[in-house]
């Protein structure tokens, strides 16, 4: 195992495998690239290696996974990745022109990262805040409603050291540090998430509703929130009213159906229109058996990663047999011939 990540990563590696069923320990990836992501600044080898070997997996799932997602990184990368939105309504907003304009200013080019180390400039398609556009993120929080001045005057306090104040969301916090959350883990700074709110956009559509006196029938803001126990136990409560209330199968009619011209409609064995349709216990024991017989993929590796059926399959190839018995010479004159 790889020596490079420290006791409390592992440590932190085995609780988020912990959330998981045993037999989904493979869903822990996602987390643990974030953990590794927030030790080394980046998806390193050594990050790879580590998650394909607490996991069980081989190193190409991961690498395949890691690749995948433009928020693992595969470099190095700044302190503070600066994303600014250059997708149609933040580039007919502007959103080209800051770019271009950080670009100059830093030195370098997207998925670039300036000489202090500090800063990685990166150009983003969407960034989902079409209503504040044109806007930038830095470590995923915004800044909205940019121009090249204000865009400028945020990575120059950034270099300087300082902590710009997003315009939504918590005070920011480095890329490692934001990796550390995306793993599931809390932000344990000072007054971390005391700052931040909603912006004006996100609020129109309630102010337009308490304008209009639009509510939702029924409503109660006061109602509590269910606890998991509470919301299972009154699922399975109206499961079990609504199988209560179905009807039961009707009974087959000896009598024949008569057709569309009056004439008496072909009959199965039993004097009936065609074959009856099945029981409702029947129904659900052939979709328990279905179930049984499909059991959901686990997390083991692919049957193509079996030495033993690597094997087979090699010498079932070297030896050229097809079904009629014939080797390779002889299948490709068979085929002439057809």
């Amino acid at each position: 195992m790889s020596v490079v990540f420290t006791d409390e990563t592992r440590e932190r590696a085995r609780e988020i495998i912990a959330r998981y069923p045993a037999d989904r320990s493979r869903s822990a990836l996602l987390p643990l690239l974030h953990l590794v992501q927030a030790e080394e600044g980046y998806v390193s080898p050594a990050g790879v290696a580590f998650c394909a070997e607490v996991l069980g997996l081989n190193k190409a799932q991961v690498g395949a996974v890691a690749t995948f997602y433009t928020m693992y990184k595969r470099k190095p990368t700044g302190d503070f990745l600066v994303s600014v939105c250059t997708n149609t309504m933040c580039n007919v907003l502007g959103g080209q022109e800051v770019y271009d304009t950080l670009s100059e200013h830093l030195g370098v080019g997207h998925d670039e990262t300036t000489a202090d180390g500090t800063i990685t400039l990166e150009h983003a398609e969407c960034l989902a805040a079409c209503d504040y556009g044109p806007v930038m993120t830095v470590n995923y929080d915004f800044f909205d409603g940019v121009d090249p001045s204000t865009a400028r005057g945020v990575v120059d306090e950034l270099r300087a050291g300082g902590r710009p104040m997003p315009t939504r969301g918590a005070r920011l916090c480095t890329l490692k540090e934001m990796a550390v959350q995306l793993a599931g883990f809390a932000d344990e700074r000072d007054g971390a998430v005391a700052d931040g709110g909603p912006g004006e956009p996100t609020l129109r559509g309630l102010r337009l509703a308490q304008q209009h006196g639009v509510s939702v029938p029924g409503f109660d803001p006061n109602t509590p929130i269910r606890s998991k126990a509470e919301a299972d136990k009154a699922a399975a409560e109206a499961k079990a009213k609504a199988e209560a209330a179905k009807p039961a199968p009707a009974e087959a009619s000896a009598a024949p159906v008569k057709g569309g011209d009056g004439a008496s409609a072909p009959t199965g064995a039993a004097g009936v229109a065609g074959p009856a349709a099945p029981a409702a216990g029947d129904a659900r024991a052939a979709e328990a058996a279905g179930v049984a017989a499909n059991a959901p993929a686990g997390d083991g590796k692919p049957a193509g990663d079996e030495a033993g059926a690597q094997e087979r399959n090699l010498t079932e190839a070297k030896a050229g047999t097809d079904a009629d018995g014939a080797g390779p010479a002889d299948a490709s004159e068979t085929g002439a011939q057809k």
